[in-house]
């Protein structure tokens, strides 16, 4: 394996990736029972912005820019608040600081509990609030449209690891799938994350030593399928997000989704895969339908049409999930809207949610 997510990380596909995640995950949590989280390819959960740009040998291009870069800038319109105080925040040029010294990190605050938004971690384990105002005393708050939901995360993120300039347009320090989960977790909710590569692997074990209910194992994902499903909470999310270097990346896949619905045919799994002319996204489709499985869309994000003659390489991704929570198409179409007309690079850019298997 020669792939590095730090040169790709924050860009229009990760964005994708993640502000859908986060409302799965929402979804799975109007149920007060926990589920079992299961990353199939971590990665190494934690990517520093500045570093995107550095190769092996040559100068890249970042891509974040053009991802979330472009959503930064924008004003948190719902309830977000300022989770790590100005005076811990260190210069933008230096290196995140030790684990051992981050404060704890939690998603901003939605709604007055009890709700499905509810935060996972208590009042007093948070850093103090921008707004000293007593909690009682506070308006109750709508909850935030689900790119703001993400947003909130991502800079609460950045900010906790110590980047003052966050709450403008100069996001530094970006979060992996792992803790943008982490960040949503319950007290009964667990989380395994699998990578096989040795240095990613390091990274993330490291990260994520002495976090409560996590688990890390420098494994293949497809291994931990067989391996861990079914878990004892009887509920699970799994994300398969390979990085396709595989000929054969997408049999894997599946392969793997056959055997995690045996095991549990009530299993949410997501699928993350690009839109390339190489990636043969469409066979892939059409071999899911040919699995026969439960409820099962496809939602996509293009940033510029197949036959623009400037479209990238990767013009867009999308998402398969099989068995996701109830109504969640309904929260996934308008944030699928709102992110092609912020990313579409050159026109044609579009956004689409199609069924597979209807509910």
């Amino acid at each position: 394996m020669n792939y590095r997510h730090h040169y790709h990380a924050g860009n229009f596909a990760d964005v994708m990736k993640h502000a859908a995640l986060v409302q799965l995950v929402r979804g799975m949590q109007r149920k007060d029972k926990g589920f079992l989280y299961l990353d199939t390819h971590a990665g190494r959960g934690f990517y520093d912005l500045a570093a995107s740009s550095r190769g092996d040998t040559l100068q890249r291009k970042p891509e974040h820019p053009d991802g979330i870069g472009r959503l930064v800038a924008q004003p948190v319109l719902s309830g977000q608040t300022t989770l790590t105080p100005a005076s811990t925040a260190r210069p933008p040029s230096a290196p995140p600081p030790p684990l051992a010294t981050r404060p704890p990190f939690a998603s901003p605050p939605l709604l007055a509990s009890p709700s499905p938004f509810a935060l996972c971690l208590p009042l007093a384990s948070r850093p103090p609030f921008t707004t000293p105002s007593p909690l009682a005393s506070r308006p109750l708050l709508a909850p935030p449209s689900p790119l703001d939901d993400y947003l909130g995360i991502v800079r609460a993120f950045d900010r906790r690891n110590g980047n003052p300039a966050s709450s403008a347009s100069a996001l530094r320090y970006y979060p992996g799938s792992p803790w943008l989960v982490r960040a949503l977790m319950r007290s009964q909710d667990r989380m395994t994350l699998c990578e096989k590569h040795p240095g990613e692997y390091l990274a993330l074990h490291g990260e994520f030593l002495k976090e409560p209910r996590v688990s890390t194992h420098e494994l293949d994902g497809y291994t931990a399928i067989r391996a861990m499903l079914p878990p004892p909470e009887k509920r699970a999310l799994i994300l398969i997000d390979p990085s396709y270097e595989a000929q054969d990346e997408y049999e894997k896949i599946a392969q793997a989704i056959r055997e995690a619905l045996r095991r549990m045919p009530a299993a949410t799994i997501a699928v993350w895969y690009p839109l390339t002319e190489r990636a043969r996204a469409d066979a892939f489709l059409d071999r899911l339908a040919m699995l026969n499985p439960p409820p099962t869309f496809a939602a996509e994000l293009t940033i510029a049409s197949a036959s623009s003659p400037s479209a990238p390489k990767m013009r867009g991704c999308g998402m398969a999930v099989v068995n996701p929570p109830w109504q969640i198409d309904q929260t996934l179409r308008p944030l699928l809207d709102t992110l092609a007309s912020r990313l579409a690079q050159v026109p044609g850019g579009t956004a689409t949610l199609d069924w597979i298997v209807r509910e």
